[in-house]
This record gives C-alpha cells, sequence and structure tokens, in this order.
C-alpha cells in the first residue's frame, strides 16, 4: 500500500493557477481513493499503480489543458500492509499525546 504525497504545479499565463489546481483536485476527488488534501499539496492512498496513474492523469490533463511548464514534486511511502494509513499515522500520534491534533 502506498501513501503517496504530490504537489503539481501548472505553468500559465498570469499569477493565478486556481482553476487548474481546482480541475486536478477534482480529478482526485472522482477517482474514488482515498486524499488529504493540505494547503501545500494532496496526500493519496491507494495501490502503486492506480496511485501513480492518477498523477499521470493529472499531469495529462494539465498538459491538455495548455499549461505549458508543470512542476511535480512527489514523496512515496510504501508499505506492506492493509489500508488505512492515511488517517491511522495522524490517529496513532494523538494517541500517543493522549490529545486531538489540528490536522
Amino acid at each position: 500500500m502506498v501513501l503517496l504525497e504530490f504537489q503539481i504545479s501548472p505553468r500559465a499565463d498570469g499569477d493565478s493557477v486556481s482553476a487548474y489546481v481546482a480541475q486536478v483536485i477534482d480529478i482526485i476527488d472522482r477517482s474514488g481513493l482515498p486524499y488529504q488534501l493540505t494547503p501545500m499539496g494532496t496526500i493519496v492512498e491507494g495501490e502503486w499503480d492506480e496511485s501513480f496513474a492518477l498523477v499521470k492523469a493529472c499531469f495529462d490533463h494539465l498538459r491538455q489543458a495548455g499549461c505549458t511548464r508543470i512542476g511535480l514534486n512527489l514523496k512515496v511511502d510504501w508499505r506492506d500492509g492493509p489500508a488505512g494509513r492515511l488517517l491511522a499515522k495522524t490517529a496513532k500520534v494523538e494517541q500517543l499525546l493522549g490529545r486531538k491534533l489540528r490536522t
């Protein structure tokens, strides 16, 4: 099972890229994979092939939308075992601290 965090940065005319970001988040949301949106990227949980296929789908969409440059930061944590680490990792730290964290 993979926890994959990625930040995809479209480059286009003008300073604002929020419309492109919204389109990418829509692709992620429609994928059916568990995910967590953060201000600096998105964390996705899934099998290796489906997680990387999602990143590729986001990249391909931006290319087809006319982005002339795309930056991509990618971090992967693969671990043999069941799903559920997206929430379980944070829950474990909260348990150890004995309090709910702002996540």
